[in-house]
Order: structure tokens, then C-alpha cells, then sequence
């Protein structure tokens, strides 16, 4: 994906968005979690974002929602995250 995903009109905005955010609330809660402080790194010159990002990879890829992620995409399923 590019810089720019979507394009819409102001009244088609609010749906879109909406859309957005379902398909973003259907994944894991400690990635969507990790992928905001991330991208808020970008904002603080005293963060070095990139490092932020392998370290939170590898906080993640001990967690039971990475098992069930992988298990999930494995097994050709919805994963089912619970935060853990």
C-alpha cells in the first residue's frame, strides 16, 4: 500500500472511516496498541521510531495473540485475540 489508501468524498467520509476502523478493531489489541505508540514515535525527536518498532515486535512475538494470529492464518481462520 501506498501513502495514500483512500480516497472519498466529505459525505462519504464518516462511512469510510467507519469501515476503516472495523477492519483495524478486528485485529490484535496489543498490535493496533504497539502500531499507535509507533507511529506517535514520529512526533518525538528523542525516540528512535525504528527501534521502537523491533522492540515491539519482539514484546509481541511472545504473546498468545501472535500464537493465535499465526495459528489463525495457519489454519485458514478468523483469528480470535483476546489481548493476552
Amino acid at each position: 500500500t501506498g501513502l495514500v489508501n483512500h480516497v472519498t468524498s466529505l459525505e462519504d467520509l464518516l462511512p469510510t472511516a467507519r469501515k476503516i476502523i472495523g477492519k483495524i478493531g478486528k485485529k490484535g489489541p496489543l498490535a493496533i496498541e504497539k502500531v499507535i505508540e509507533c507511529a506517535n514515535a514520529a512526533f518525538d525527536e528523542e525516540t528512535d521510531g525504528f527501534e521502537l518498532e523491533i522492540e515491539g515486535f519482539a514484546e509481541l512475538f511472545e504473546t498468545a495473540d501472535f500464537k493465535e494470529g499465526t495459528t489463525a492464518f495457519l489454519e485458514k481462520r478468523h483469528a480470535e485475540f483476546k489481548g493476552q
